[in-house]
């Protein structure tokens, strides 16, 4: 017999019993029942009730275990009592009854455990995370985090790509983030960077004429943590293609995540079509560039309604350059009790309050209630009724200023309402592609014209579209989002360098600052380079939304804490004086 295990904890059956086996595993639980020690061994795979009673020659040793010893066990299989069956486990008609014992680890007192649901501070669950990662819920969220990641690998395999893989150690490129810097022992004072992502790599393998690439790519932002992001490292399925337009990237990707979510989600809907909106309706209707479409409310613009109206607050803010009033439909929300919490909802956001209108039945007809529909009067409250579609027991709330100042306030609340209201679907995985994104702002303060978005985006019109006003430039530039959430982010890229040195002498940078900054890719595209886009998806974002979790902390193995730390590894660390001596490096400590 094998020196630790014959079967694993997932294995034994009906089938099994009256057979000598032998199992290693941890000790889940123990139970004393009148003298008859029951334990709950645990593996990878599943759960194996073992016994134990006076008669057996161990029973002394079983008496002394406790909770997460690691141990094998050899013992006869016996089949359950038929009311004693546990249709929850694999192995739930058996039971092992043991026969011999031998520790393998034994635990010392558990600082948080592993058997039931209790809660524990995140602090204690990193610093003790392979404790943490052995509960049943981490346990199933890594598996299929692993099954995901190799679900991709397949389908773009059986689409024609191949893998290969870009350095960990490069330049400095700024992408949007702060770089991770490595010191060099051999250039003294000179510094790698970890990649921020493999994007030029990825370019200059579409220009070395390899057709398709893809990557489960690392990637290294010294970044804000959030709930949705690692403040240091992530993995993202990383792509791109050569001679293709905006729509072959959709069209190309749209299948394998469908594919994912449709294998790994569970009964939950994945939408067959994926709608097109451009970044400037997302912001309009949804007041985000990643829109939660499983919620159907859509903003409107409702400035007309107010302009010369009673409701002075929003005459008079109409009278700015730049400004509108848009409304918040909220379908059966037309109760004062609502409007007056999502009036504090607001308030909590940082806002005076929120406008709203309700409209109630009366018994003689409909009538619009609240403070707003007093001061602008029945004629204008009935026709913002009548273009937002609403009737008796639906609401309406109302924000006003410049659009980028309220946008993202408006878009929490629109989620807050479609939440409250059960207006949500929740059982479904909800997709739209952002386009048209603008590759220039301006500064309002300084008047300076610099890119929204991605640099390296071929401009919507090519060298035509950079000869008028920079503001009105579109790229061929796109995000996916699903559930309020951004998956992917991609591009059709500017190949052309007199375009690309165009693009960024708009942005205020001269041809030799791009050629210092990008030189490999400047020189590489003066040799014959193809048109060419791609991707990347957020692996662990993915990852979070199909194990239906908030924090994506909770599908990454060894995460970070809110403040980039690793409580396991205690990292970052003082570095020694004779490491910093080797790289020619001086740490001066701020006050």
């Amino acid at each position: 017999m094998h020196a630790y295990r014959s079967h694993t904890c997932a294995d034994l059956t009906e089938n099994n019993v009256g057979d000598t086996i032998r199992l290693s595993g941890w000790v889940h639980r123990v139970r004393d029942h009148g003298g008859v020690l029951f334990i709950d061994l645990r593996d990878h795979y599943g759960m194996t009730q073992v016994l134990c009673d006076p008669d057996s020659p161990v029973f002394n040793e079983v008496e002394k275990l406790r909770s997460e010893w690691c141990i094998r066990i050899d013992g006869t299989v016996k089949a359950r009592d038929a009311t004693l069956v546990n249709a929850k486990i694999s192995t739930g008609k058996i039971e092992v009854f043991i026969l011999d014992l031998e520790v393998l680890g034994a635990s010392e007192e558990l600082p948080l455990m592993v058997f039931g649901d209790q809660e524990y501070p995140e602090e204690t669950r990193l610093k003790y995370r392979y404790l943490d990662l052995r509960r049943e819920k981490l346990q199933n969220n890594m598996k299929l985090r692993s099954d995901v990641v190799a679900s991709m690998r397949k389908r773009m395999w059986d689409k024609g790509f191949r893998e290969f893989q870009t350095p960990i150690i490069t330049s400095s490129s700024p992408e949007g983030a702060r770089d991770f810097l490595v010191p060099s022992r051999l250039h003294p004072g000179k510094f790698y960077a970890l990649p921020q992502a493999p994007q030029q790599f990825k370019q200059l393998i579409m220009v070395s004429g390899y057709d398709k690439y893809f990557q489960i790519a690392p990637c290294f932002r010294d970044e804000d943590p959030r709930a949705d992001r690692s403040p240091t490292d992530f993995y993202q399925l990383d792509l791109e293609m050569s001679f293709v337009e905006q729509q072959d990237i959709f069209d190309t990707i749209q299948p394998v995540l469908t594919g994912v979510f449709e294998e790994f989600g569970g009964d939950r809907q994945v939408d067959k079509i994926w709608q097109q909106i451009s970044y400037r309706d997302a912001a309009l209707w949804y007041g985000s560039d990643k829109p939660d479409l499983r919620n159907p409310i859509k903003m409107q613009v409702v400035s007309d309604h107010f302009r010369g109206s009673g409701f002075a607050i929003f005459a008079k803010l109409l009278e700015q350059e730049g400004t509108e009033i848009r409304a918040i439909p909220a379908p059966t929300g037309g109760s004062r009790k609502f409007c007056d919490r999502m009036n504090a909802f607001a308030q909590k956001e940082g806002l005076p309050g929120m406008g709203y209108i309700f409209w109630r039945d009366q018994g003689e007809g409909m009538e619009a209630a609240g403070p707003l529909a007093k001061n602008i009067g029945p004629e204008r409250t009935e026709a913002i009724r009548e273009q937002l579609g609403l009737g008796v027991g639906d609401a309406a709330f109302f924000l006003g200023g410049k659009p980028k100042a309220f946008e993202a306030v408006a878009g929490r609340a629109r989620n807050s309402i479609g939440e409250e209201l059960g207006l949500t679907d929740r059982d479904r995985f909800a997709f739209a592609w952002v386009v048209d994104f603008p590759i220039y702002e301006k500064d309002d303060e300084t008047g300076k014209v610099d890119f929204e978005h991605n640099p390296f985006s071929m401009p919507q019109g090519g060298m035509d579209a950079l000869q008028g006003d920079p503001l009105k430039v579109l790229g061929y530039q796109y995000d996916l989002a699903c559930n309020g959430y951004e998956l992917l982010s991609g591009a059709i890229r500017n190949h052309r360098p007199e375009i690309m040195f165009k693009a960024f002498e708009i942005a205020g940078y001269g041809k030799d600052e791009v050629e210092k900054r990008f030189g490999a890719m400047v020189n590489a595209f003066q040799y014959g380079a193809p048109p060419h886009g791609g991707c990347a998806a957020g692996i662990d974002r993915i990852v979070m939304l199909l194990a239906d979790e908030a924090n994506i902390r909770e599908v990454i193995m060894f995460p970070m804490n809110q403040r980039a730390e690793d409580l396991m590894m205690s990292a970052p660390s003082d570095p020694m004086n004779e490491q910093l001596r080797e790289l020619s490096l001086r740490v001066i400590k701020t006050e």
